[in-house]
């Protein structure tokens, strides 16, 4: 939207230079060492977003989710992990304990971020920008639980969300990977 300049009402509205976020390269995120990390690197790469939890029941899933890295990574695919503790204190440790959690039980390789809020008024903006139905009407909407994926294609666009349910492993997510990796 455009607004009028405030010493001249009737003059040609000027264009807001705020700029609307239309892909996730936008965001520079801290690692689980704390590194400040744009996610502009992963620009023409698929990137599947998780959010992930060390003490839920859906917690297996990071090892799907390392065996789909493995499979594709060398194909031009990434999986990023943000760990948060919105649902029923499911991730409470550090980005240290994390960290040394997803190493040693589910020898998880991908990259691994800080700790983020993915739902609430502490919301981090890259989960406002991923839940939001009006910059994401197709796959917006709140974050349910832990384990929720959102995929995005080589042009940083999200092109499919999988619930937590689904697992990494499982034929949906696999055909959507292959398809935007072609």
């Amino acid at each position: 939207m455009g607004f009028a300049h405030p010493q001249n009402p009737k003059s040609a509205p000027i264009i807001s230079t705020q700029l609307v976020k239309h892909e996730i390269y936008s965001f520079t995120m801290k690692d689980i060492d704390g590194k400040d990390t744009s996610l502009a690197q992963y620009r023409g790469k698929v990137v599947l977003l998780v959010n992930v939890a060390s003490k839920c029941g859906l917690t297996p899933q990071y090892e799907g989710l390392e065996q789909l890295y493995l499979k594709y990574k060398d194909r031009g695919f990434a999986i990023l992990g943000f760990p948060a503790n919105n649902f029923m204190g499911q991730e409470p440790g550090t980005d240290e304990e994390i960290k040394n959690f997803c190493s040693l039980k589910y020898n998880v390789t991908f990259p691994m971020f800080s700790k983020i809020s993915v739902k609430g008024d502490d919301m981090h903006p890259l989960y406002k920008y991923l839940t939001d139905k009006a910059t994401n009407p197709e796959f917006g909407g709140d974050i349910k639980w832990n384990f929720n994926k959102f995929l995005v294609g080589k042009d940083g666009r999200i092109i499919a969300r999988f619930e937590p349910q689904v697992k990494p492993e499982s034929e949906p997510v696999g055909q959507a990977i292959e398809k935007a990796l072609r």
